[in-house]
């Protein structure tokens, strides 16, 4: 559960304040239009993904390795 929120909570967290910074500019101008809701949100959880990407790989690489390192350890080999 920690490693999938440590790496799934910096993209969502981003993405989250995306989206609040656009409905604020929305509420304040009233310019409805729902592309603009998502188009910047998709946009800047792409960016994140891209550098954040190495980072988040070597996370889920190393937990599965102690995964497996934990697996032989209960087996008892």
């Amino acid at each position: 559960m920690m490693t999938t929120l440590k790496v799934g909570a910096p993209v969502m967290i981003i993405g989250l304040v995306v989206g609040l910074i656009v409905s604020i500019f929305q509420a304040t101008t009233q310019i409805q239009e729902q592309s603009l809701h998502f188009v910047p949100k998709i946009v800047a959880m792409l960016i994140a993904l891209l550098l954040l990407g190495s980072w988040m790989l070597t996370v889920m690489k190393e937990f599965t390795l102690r995964m497996f390192n934990d697996m032989l350890k209960f087996i008892g080999m």
